[in-house]
This record gives C-alpha cells, sequence and structure tokens, in this order.
C-alpha cells in the first residue's frame, strides 16, 4: 500500500509531478534528524554547543574553561588581558579538532577580561582571531580592531517578563527598526535609548512585534548589520548584552514581541573579526574555493552539510532564544541559500528550478531544523522566510513537506508599487494588477506583507513618501500650505498602505519611520558622505511637530492598525472581491465581514456609488482616508450610515459617495 501524499502535495495538484522530489526532500531531512537523534540524543542538546565550546565556568571546580574547534590548526594559544598580553596559554588538541585549556586560577580571569586566540594555521600563518563563541567583542575606538570580552557579571540580569505570551500574538504587525539609527540625534542610538524612548512610540502605534536588525556583532556599520562576524555576541555599539537584555524585558512587559532580523545565510569575509580561515584553512566553517564565495555579497558561504557547521549555527539560534529571550527570527537571504546559484540572475518561472536545478539540499535541512527547534524551545515564536523564489512549501510545517517557517515575505509587493510609482502615470494604474499582485500566495501558505521596508529606504533607492513628493517635502510639508503635489502624494501613501495591509497577508510589516513618512533615505557613515551621521537618525521631531502634515501620515497608520487589530483582519480567510470598475479606479472587497473601498482615480468623485455587499443591514465607516485628521479634503461625513437595499436579483447593494484617491471602511452596525 502506497505512502499516503504529504499534504503540501495533497493540497496543490501542481506540485504532484514533483512529489518524489519533495518526498526526498523530506526523507533528507528524517535521516539527518535520525543521526543526530543517535549521536546527541535530541536536536536541542545538538544545538547546545555554546554549553561546551567557547568559555564556561564550573562552579564545582571553580575555574574557567576555555574550548575552541580548529581542526587544521597546528597550535592554538589563548592570549588577553589576564597576564597584560603576554605569552598566553597554550592549549592541547583533542577529539574531533578541539582544543582546550583549563585556566589557572591564580591569573585574574572572569567578567570582561578581554581574549583573544593565537592561532598558528594550516596555512603557516599566527594571526590572533577573536574565539568564535565569544559573547561579547568591543572595538577600540582609537584602532578600530576588535577584541573578544568575557560577559559574566557578578549579577545576573533579572528577567521581569514572565507574564509575556508569544503565542497571544496571532496577527503579527511588525515594525522593523535598526536600534542605532532609531534617535534623532546625529550619533549611534543606544539598547537603553531604544528602550526608554522609541518603545513607547511603536506601542502606542498600535505594533505589537518589533523587528531587530543588525543585532548580531559586525565590523562594519554600513553594511546595516547583514555582514556578521561573531555569532554569539550582539553588537556592542549600542550597549552590552545586559543593556539588549533591557531593551527585550521592557519590551516583553509592554506586550510587544521582539524577533531578530538573522543572518544565516552568509558571513563577513574578514579575517581579523570573523571565522574566515580561522584554523587556516578556507573551508572549516564554508564551502572550499569559490563555491565559498558570495560575489554580489562579497562575504562567504556556510557549508551546511557539515555537521560541526550546522550544530554552529543551530546552536546560535537556540542562544538568542534562550539568554536574550527573543521571540523569533525573520531569516534574511534564504534565496541565496537554499540555491547554489544564490538567485542571481534566475527568473524562477519553472517547478524544475524550485526542486531539480542547484537546490542546495543540505541549506535547506537546515532551515527545516531551525524552524523545528525554534518552535520547540519556544512555542509560539515566529519565523519569516525572506525569499524571492517562491519556493512552494517555505511557510508549511516539515511534517506537511515544508520548510516550517510560520511567514514567508511578501517581497513582491513593495517592488510592484516602486515600478508603479516610478514608471506609471496614475491614470495607468491598473486595478486588476494591483489586485493580482496583492492576492498571489500559496495556499496554506501566510505572507507578511509590506509596502516598503529598509530596502527601499537605502541611498539608490527611495521611500514611497520620497517618490510620491521628492523634494516638496522640503517645502510644503506646512499645515496650510496648500500643494497638489502633497496632497496627491499623502492620499496615495495612504491608500497604498491600507490595501497593502489589509489584502495582501496575514501580517504587515512597516520600516522605521516610514509610518509618519520619513523624508530622504537611509545613509549610514562612510568616506563617501565623511562619515556623517546626518541620514543615519530618524528625526521624530516632525511627526511630533503640530505644524507639519507628518502627523497626518501618522496618525492614519495608527488608526489602520487599530482596525486590523480590532477586526482581526490579519488573521482571518483572505478578502472575498465584491467590486472591480477599472474606468472608476474602484476596488472593493470583504474581509471578516469589513468592507474596503478603494477610488484611486485621479479625479472621479462618485455620488451614490452602488456596489453588492454581501449581508443585509446597515453599515458605517470606521476608517476614512479622506478625513481632515489624516491630512484629507473631508470630503466624506463619517457619521452618515449606509443601509443596504435590496436589488431586482434578491441581491443586498450599498450606495456610498466615493471621493477620488479615497480609502473607506466600512463595518457593520446593525
Amino acid at each position: 500500500m502506497p505512502n499516503p501524499k504529504l499534504p503540501l502535495v495533497a493540497d496543490d495538484p501542481w506540485l504532484e509531478p514533483y512529489e518524489a522530489d519533495i518526498n526526498r526532500r523530506h526523507s533528507y531531512y528524517k535521516e539527518r534528524l535520525k543521526e543526530i537523534e543517535e549521536n546527541y540524543q535530541s536536536p536541542e542538546r545538538f544545538a547546545s554547543l555554546y554549553a561546551h565550546l567557547g568559555f564556561n565556568y564550573d562552579v564545582k571546580k571553580g575555574r574557567w574553561t576555555y574550548r575552541e574547534w580548529a581542526p587544521e590548526a597546528h597550535q592554538l594559544t589563548l592570549v588577553g588581558s589576564f597576564d597584560s598580553w603576554g605569552e598566553g596559554i597554550r592549549m592541547k588538541k583533542g577529539k574531533g579538532g578541539i582544543w582546550h585549556v583549563d585556566i589557572p586560577g591564580g591569573l585574574k580571569f572572569g567578567h570582561q577580561t578581554m581574549v583573544k586566540v593565537r592561532i598558528t594555521g594550516k596555512d603557516g600563518s599566527t594571526l590572533n582571531r577573536i574565539p568564535a563563541f565569544i559573547n561579547y567583542a568591543t572595538q577600540d575606538p582609537q584602532t578600530h580592531d576588535f577584541c573578544g570580552v568575557i560577559w559574566k557579571p557578578e549579577k545576573t540580569f533579572k528577567w521581569t517578563n514572565k507574564l509575556f505570551d508569544a503565542t497571544a500574538i496571532k496577527q503579527p504587525m511588525i515594525y522593523e527598526a535598526h536600534v542605532g539609527m532609531a534617535q534623532e540625534k546625529e550619533g549611534i542610538g543606544s539598547y537603553r535609548e531604544f528602550a526608554d524612548i522609541t518603545l513607547h512610540r511603536i506601542k502606542k502605534l498600535g505594533y505589537n512585534t518589533i523587528q531587530l536588525m543588525a543585532i548580531k556583532e559586525h565590523p562594519y556599520y554600513g553594511s546595516f548589520g547583514y555582514h556578521v562576524s561573531n555569532f554569539f555576541a550582539p553588537s556592542s555599539r549600542f550597549g552590552t548584552p545586559d543593556d539588549l537584555k533591557y531593551l527585550i524585558n521592557k519590551a516583553h512587559n509592554l506586550g510587544l514581541a521582539v524577533i531578530m532580523d538573522a543572518v544565516y545565510s552568509h558571513a563577513v569575509k574578514n579575517i581579523a573579526e570573523g571565522l574566515n580561515q580561522f584554523d587556516g584553512s578556507d573551508y572549516q566553517y564554508f564551502h572550499e574555493g569559490g563555491k565559498g564565495y558570495h560575489n554580489s555579497w562579497d562575504s562567504k558561504l556556510f557549508n551546511y552539510g557539515k555537521t560541526e557547521v550546522l550544530q554552529f549555527l543551530l546552536s546560535s539560534i537556540k542562544y538568542w532564544i534562550e539568554e536574550f529571550h527573543f521571540d523569533g527570527f525573520r531569516f534574511d537571504g534564504v534565496t541565496s541559500m537554499m540555491y547554489e546559484h544564490h538567485g542571481d540572475y534566475v527568473s524562477f518561472d519553472h517547478y524544475d528550478k524550485y526542486f531539480r536545478q542547484q537546490v542546495d539540499w543540505d541549506a535547506i535541512v537546515f532551515l527545516q531544523f531551525a524552524n523545528v527547534l525554534i518552535h520547540k524551545i519556544k512555542p509560539g515564536a515566529i519565523t519569516i522566510a525572506e525569499d524571492m523564489s517562491g519556493m512552494p512549501g517555505i511557510s508549511r510545517r516539515v511534517d506537511e513537506g515544508g520548510l516550517g517557517f510560520d511567514y514567508r515575505l511578501g517581497m513582491g509587493i513593495p517592488d510592484y508599487w516602486i515600478k508603479t510609482l516610478k514608471h506609471k502615470r496614475d491614470e495607468e494604474w491598473n486595478i486588476h494588477e494591483i489586485w493580482d499582485v496583492l492576492t498571489n500566495r500559496r495556499f496554506k501558505e501566510k505572507t507578511i506583507a509590506y509596502s516598503e521596508s529598509h530596502d527601499q529606504a537605502l541611498v539608490g533607492d527611495k521611500t514611497l513618501a520620497f517618490w510620491l513628493m521628492d523634494k516638496e517635502m522640503y517645502w510644503h510639508m506646512s499645515v496650510g500650505d496648500d500643494s497638489m503635489i502633497i496632497d496627491r502624494g499623502i492620499a496615495l501613501l495612504k491608500m497604498i498602505r491600507l490595501i497593502t495591509a489589509s489584502l495582501g497577508g496575514e501580517g504587515y510589516m512597516n520600516f522605521i519611520g516610514n509610518e509618519f513618512g520619513h523624508p530622504e533615505w537611509v545613509d549610514f557613515p562612510r568616506e563617501g558622505n565623511d562619515w556623517s551621521y546626518q541620514y543615519a537618525r530618524r528625526q521624530w521631531s516632525l511627526a511630533d511637530n503640530e505644524n507639519l502634515k507628518y502627523k497626518f501620515i501618522n496618525q492614519f497608520e495608527k488608526d489602520m492598525l487599530e482596525v486590523l487589530r480590532q477586526h482581526r483582519i490579519l488573521n482571518s480567510l483572505p478578502a472575498q472581491q465584491l467590486n472591480m470598475d477599472e474606468m472608476n479606479k474602484v476596488i472593493i472587497y470583504e474581509r471578516n465581514n469589513v468592507i474596503f473601498l478603494f477610488n484611486f482615480h485621479t479625479s472621479n468623485s462618485i455620488p451614490d456609488y452602488a456596489f453588492k455587499v454581501p449581508q443585509k443591514g446597515a453599515y458605517k465607516a470606521v476608517l476614512i482616508s479622506d478625513e481632515k485628521k489624516y491630512g484629507g479634503h473631508n470630503r466624506i461625513n463619517p457619521e452618515v450610515v449606509y443601509p443596504s437595499a435590496e436589488t431586482k436579483d434578491g441581491r443586498n447593494e450599498l450606495k456610498v459617495y466615493l471621493t477620488n484617491r479615497t480609502a473607506m471602511v466600512l463595518q457593520k452596525v446593525d
């Protein structure tokens, strides 16, 4: 009797020709799982490598032990401030290429001791390196060199967030943020500043989840945190590990989940700070030769098929959850991981490309293990895949034949909005195209929808606000200053946000500052801008200034999120189309018994616009983008009640005044 189909295949007839491939993918995961269970008892024990390698204090013996995996190295010596950076302590090589040393009791070794490991590698070089499992690394302000630091204070951090329950967040509304650029000052913000100042803004707006960027230590600030050097150390630019715990603890006490924008797709190529050529070979953590180098990113690529590398990366994931109480991860660069071509210049126009052409099965197994591990350690954790390929099953459970993510990132949505604003006049917008882009997602696979993220805010691109209003934002954002360009920009920005959030997925994401239309771009200090922080900050004063129109955009975002939350829009079934009117550029749909109306027309404001509704009754607006408090023209009375009328064919019809460049949300009130 044949085995039953995996649910992923059973739910999608298009996948039936690839059933054998999907079964092989699933079988490979189960084979690796069996190996781990036989050798390490469980994936959780397998992912606890940091309790053995790195620096660990044995309470019973009253001493520190340091272990490091460096199989091809000829000699390892621990050096540091404990002997004034003298000759250090030679280490001994043991089984499996693991070097070890017990720190003599007479040395001043412990919290805040500065350390490096001197490695004589396979290539004959002798270099001081940062230990791979270091939990804190600081940068010398004069030399800019990074150094490992032991972080184990006598007083352990006291968590007070026991009442926080991540499982309560059923519809994630995510605020993507960078700690360093979260303050208005021209400088680097800290974990504690973010906790004491920025968190309250996020909570007040109505977000329930924060996605923190650039958390793992990275040598170059301008990399936005995507060139990681230390996979167990929070970035010291923003403060200490305890400062990060303070931030997460405070967020939890405000009811906010915190997920990490996590980079496991590649690592910085720097030898001084990172893992590259750690034991003197180029194949310890990474693939050998060209396979281990990402041409587009100028970084190193992990060998996920090597058991020690798989264990290192999974241990990193577990560490951030257990040590810092993170509530999940947004995995960066998943497309690059899943395919040996990394998605570069590849059009995913055939199912063969998902299952039969240059697929990295070891990377897929890592992602499957990561998702199962995360959800086992922390039920309710959120995992999101940044994948532009559309891999089937990426956000289906592993036991269903998928990769185990909770959500995929709707990457095509912001690309579509940017292309539309760049290449089409308003009159050319196609409402059917808008609908298709926002509803095109795989059956039973949840999506995080967003109209823009950090990608659209970086130098070389523009935010939606800047595409819509550009330089006019410098001169005509004062309340009372009439500007057709600003009026159009604010009107369309609100509509794009609402239709994306309500139609595009099961979660919503916004990048820090975009909620009020932050002008300009993000540009970190670099030689090309004379190392300026002018554009690596957020000007909150713009949103707080009652005399500026930014407050209108900010208020709309707040009220929009409240409508989504109150009516449970995001965790409901997909929207049902009610009316598509190309001539008037009107889109109307229902989701969870709420009616959404959009009139994208440049000039047509239509009295008594008639359309069918699913239920008989009276309806009233709960959100009108044209209201004065949102910078609109106040053409629609929010107090009007719209009773349905029965048509000749027995259906229910509403008639509303639908003004141009306006979005409305109606709820049934009787």
